[in-house]
């Protein structure tokens, strides 16, 4: 029982009112095993009509057509004041109308409306038991059902009528106008009919009577409308006709006739004694009905789309995003099958998107360069003109183009669009279609209006390109154009920005010789997107620039950037990885502000990400800030990257890290710029990011032999300078770079002396070989020397203005015993600066 009510109760909005009879009746019967059934409904003088049956035959169904309200039938009863009735088989009340099959028992159940009791359900059965408590149950849960989704409206009160006249008969003359219409109606191409309460048929006209298959006669007066062939004989037919006259109201709906197949409209009209039927073929007819619809839904789906298009072309960054809204949000509505947007640029016509076209027509068309204009074809006329051309087939085409032998392509109609904006016709869009099509004038107008939307649009977009393309100029100006070449480290780099439409990223890179075969590796990005965020990059780099040449540690120079960043605005933020790495040491101190953490590769393969402290990102850290301290063996591979490179909207960073690293221990490494290039394009479907800039920088560190590198330690006095000067002499010997000697004995002398007069002990001194020749001096002082301007009677102050003239570079850093002063000379020396040392040294003495 729950299952036929939860079925019941699964029904949804489709269900029709003779289903929803038709679902009561199956369902009640199949419950209690009945019979047939049938539902009656009340009309306005009290009498019960019968709408719909199961189970019955004719004869049955005829006697039950209409139903006293007094009647002692179980039906009757229900309606009445008992709420329910049990009639049992065989059992007859007097005054009961009863169908022939009266062994029958029945069971009836009220039906309820806004108006009290409107009807009955009723039931036949041959059980001989009264239902049963669940049964009644059951019964008036099904009556529910029914009451909640059918609600039954009384039928009107019958109009007085004059006794001995027939309900087809009219009880007073009718006028002549009357006469005329009836005649009109009479022999109409429609089908009309009017039965009597019992759906006899009591008046057809010519075209009902051959519908009913009695074209030459009256025989079909006084028929049954069901037993006579027509529009009606389908249960869900006679079910709604029934339903119509029971409520007292019009109705129409569609039917198939089965012997021809053909759709028909039957429109059921209650009537005082009866109804009218009027039935019509509905095939034109609903056609044009049909045509009607699809313009107007044609019509909102344009005007939908317009709207929609407006949205997309407000958000529109790019040129190709409006060629991308103009394809999606026009076309469909309009059933084009191709698209082109077309700019005037100097002498030259040049397409900047389309959709629809094949490659090799866009190239007849001089591909993104364009063509010159002549001032011919109808593109160009349109754009001169500012006057929109339409071209319904490929014969007007020609009539308007008699110099052409056919269109420059395969489609069969065309619509060119001028675009223009702030007064200046700058293009034209081209919609095209694959077959003949005349647009109507709304089309047109609609079109127009759309065109305009379009222009507006573009000259945003083409403005904001052209910005965009200057920023990442100028982002590609402030990143480096080369990397060095440097003995300690061999590196290579790869930028990639944002997808199309997308502003400039602040990802930024470097690679930064130092002195004693030190080299620093950097990667940075600053959060955000914009043209301020690429000049803060720069910042940043140019800031790493400088403070690298000073020396400052790795901790103390992430500071500085802090502050920086901090200057910046208290919403500026930047992470940042600084790596420095000692060519002589093969140590690697390394400084991480918010950035992810470098991949070591070692030369076996094996990969490690280091435990690296993580200090908060550059703007909201606050020093100092933890370092690391790696010990690389020779030949490792480095890697620095953004968070762009291994993270994504499918993927997050843990998941790319490990990617990452997969791909590198997997790949080649003989050759960096190729391994470079296949992990981003295995990182990067498609080779570029959707929305976040990335950057990886790939490093292979080299150690620097321990023959290249020749250290001592100087006594403390003046013996220190000649010391120093023997150690070069011995050692440039060794090195075959004797042509260095005498400039650097001067430098060691002056280096040396130096210390002696200004610092203190423990003197030490090195060289070292690496792209240059170094020359190193340290001591336990923590005072750093400074080049002053010696006058003409000062007998010292000149030490350093020498170093600064014999030596290609030179500096001092700070180390954790005191400091270090360094200079470095070319390898091959230039007569110019031997010159210059031999001259320094007569002088000396």
């Amino acid at each position: 029982m729950i299952g036929r009510l939860d079925f019941l109760h699964a029904a949804d909005d489709s269900v029709t009112d003779s289903d929803v009879l038709r679902l009561a009746l199956q369902h009640a019967m199949a419950e209690l095993g009945a019979l047939g059934g049938c539902v009656h409904v009340r009309g306005s003088g009290g009498e019960l009509h019968l709408v719909s049956s199961a189970g019955l035959p004719a004869v049955s169904v005829r006697a039950w057509e209409v139903l006293p309200a007094d009647s002692a039938s179980a039906t009757a009863r229900a309606v009445g004041c008992d709420g329910r009735a049990w009639d049992p088989p065989g059992s007859r009340p007097a005054d009961a109308v009863l169908p022939p099959a009266g062994a029958a028992g029945r069971i009836a159940v009220p039906l309820h409306g806004a108006e009290g009791r409107v009807g009955a359900l009723t039931l036949l059965t041959g059980r001989r038991r009264e239902p049963s408590a669940e049964d009644w149950r059951f019964l008036r849960r099904v009556a529910d059902w029914v009451q909640d989704r059918l609600t039954a409206r009384p039928l009107p009160d019958p109009p007085a009528r004059t006794p001995g006249t027939s309900p087809a008969e009219p009880t007073a003359p009718a006028p002549a106008d009357a006469r005329e219409l009836a005649r009109a109606l009479w022999d109409a191409e429609d089908a009309l009919l009017r039965v009597d309460t019992a759906w006899r048929v009591t008046a057809a006209n010519p075209a009902a009577r051959a519908l009913l298959g009695h074209p030459d006669g009256p025989t079909a007066v006084g028929r049954v409308l069901w037993q006579e062939p027509g529009p009606w004989q389908t249960p869900e037919a006679e079910e709604r006709c029934r339903l119509a006259v029971a409520r007292g109201r019009a109705a129409g709906f569609d039917t198939v006739l089965p012997a021809t197949g053909r759709c028909h409209h039957v429109r059921v009209l209650p009537a005082p004694g009866g109804a009218v039927l009027h039935v019509m073929e509905a095939g034109a007819w609903r056609r044009r009905q049909a045509d009607e619809v699809a313009a107007i839904r044609d019509s909102a789906e344009r005007a939908r789309s317009t709207v929609e298009l407006t949205t997309a072309l407000a958000a529109a960054r790019t040129s190709q995003d409006v060629v991308t809204a103009v394809a999606e949000r026009v076309l469909p509505p309009f059933a084009a099958h191709g698209l082109l947007v077309l700019v005037r640029e100097g002498d030259r016509l040049a397409h900047i998107g389309s959709v629809g076209y094949p490659r090799s027509f866009l190239d007849d068309m001089g591909g993104t360069r364009g063509m010159t204009m002549t001032g011919h074809l109808p593109a160009e006329r349109a754009l001169l003109r500012d006057e929109p051309l339409f071209y319904a087939s490929r014969e007007e085409w020609l009539a308007d183009n008699p110099g052409d032998d056919r269109p420059p392509s395969t489609k069969q109609a065309w619509a060119f669009l001028p675009l223009t904006a702030s007064g200046r016709t700058f293009g034209v869009c081209v919609m095209a279609f694959d077959t003949e099509r005349r647009l109507t004038p709304e089309e047109r107008t609609l079109l127009l209006a759309v065109s305009a939307l379009v222009a507006q649009a573009l000259e945003r977009a083409r403005l904001s390109d052209a910005e965009l393309t200057r920023s990442r100029e100028l982002q590609r100006d402030l990143l480096p154009r080369h990397l060095p070449r440097l003995r300690e480290a061999t590196a290579t780099a790869r930028y990639v920005p944002a997808g199309q439409g997308s502003d400039v990223g602040g990802d930024w890179y470097d690679l930064i010789p130092l002195s004693a075969g030190r080299v620093a590796l950097v990667c940075g990005d600053v959060m955000g997107h914009g043209l301020s965020e690429a000049a803060t990059m720069g910042r940043l780099r140019t800031a790493t620039h400088t403070l690298a040449a000073l020396e400052l540690p790795p901790d103390e120079l992430m500071g500085h950037l802090n502050d920086i960043v901090a200057e910046i605005g208290p919403d500026a933020y930047a992470t940042c990885l600084y790596t420095l790495y000692d060519a002589t040491t093969g140590t690697c101190t390394v400084v991480r502000a918010g950035h992810p953490p470098p991949l070591v590769v070692h030369a076996d393969g094996r990969t490690a990400y280091p435990d690296v402290p993580d200090n908060p990102p550059l703007g909201g850290a606050r020093p100092p800030f933890e370092t690391a301290e790696l010990t690389l063996p020779p030949d490792s591979l480095l890697l620095l990257y953004t968070d762009g490179l291994v993270e994504s909207a499918q993927r997050d960073i843990d998941e790319g890290m490990a990617a990452l690293a997969r791909l590198v221990a997997a790949a080649d490494r003989t050759d960096l710029d190729r391994l470079a290039d296949h992990l981003v394009a295995r990182l990067l479907p498609g080779g570029q990011p959707a929305t976040d800039d990335a950057a990886l920088l790939v490093a292979s560190l080299h150690a620097l032999p321990r023959a290249d590198v020749a250290s001592w330690r100087l006594p403390d006095g003046p013996r220190a300078a000649g010391e120093a000067r023997r150690h070069v002499r011995e050692q440039l010997a060794t090195w075959h770079l004797d042509d260095l000697s005498v400039t650097t004995e001067l430098l060691a002398s002056e280096l040396v002396g130096n210390v002696v007069r200004h610092a203190r002990g423990p003197i030490g001194f090195r060289l070292l070989r690496t792209g240059a020749l170094v020359c190193e001096v340290s001591d336990a002082s923590l005072t750093m020397p400074r080049i002053r301007r010696a006058s003409e009677t000062d007998e010292g102050g000149r030490g350093l203005q020498l170093v600064s003239v014999l030596a290609e570079r030179w500096g001092s850093r700070f180390t954790p015993d005191g400091k270090t002063i360094w200079t470095e000379q070319p390898l091959t020396p230039s007569p110019e600066t031997v010159a210059e040392a031999l001259l320094s040294l007569a002088d000396a003495d």
